[in-house]
């Protein structure tokens, strides 16, 4: 299975977490840039990068937000392994990654929790020390 069927099955309450995570980081996603920097929101005090599996996700959300339909976006391939082990710990503050927001059906939120993100990034694991 791949990502997509991966958060169709959890939306569904059918999933598996860890094959859902293992497909996040194995994907290769399509993350939009404007102004040189990866596009991201706020809420909830956590910024979402955004990420898309495909240009037809990534085309809608760009629609949503307004975007001329003849218009190209600007975005980056990259690996969802990539995305949360190196972007996450370099953005300022908890960070974590939107998958498919313009998907009503279709999204999912990679939070920075523990086990998704490294840990120094991780907002459950913030003050504790390495066990190790």
């Amino acid at each position: 299975m791949g990502l997509v069927e991966e958060i169709a099955g959890m939306r569904a309450e059918e999933g598996d977490p860890g094959r859902l995570l293992g497909e996040f980081r194995r994907a290769v996603l399509l993350a939009p840039v404007a102004d040189g920097a990866l596009m991201s929101g706020q809420q909830g005090g956590i910024r979402w990068i955004y990420a898309f599996t495909d240009e037809e996700s990534l085309a809608r959300f760009a629609l949503r937000r307004g975007a001329d339909a003849t218009a190209e976006l600007e975005y980056l391939a990259i690996l969802g392994a990539r995305l949360v082990d190196a972007v996450v710990p370099e953005m300022d503050g908890p960070t974590g990654v939107a998958v498919n927001v313009a998907d009503e059906d279709g999204s999912m939120l990679f939070p920075p929790v523990g086990g998704i993100v490294p840990d120094a990034a991780a907002v459950d694991l913030a003050g504790q020390e390495d066990a190790r």
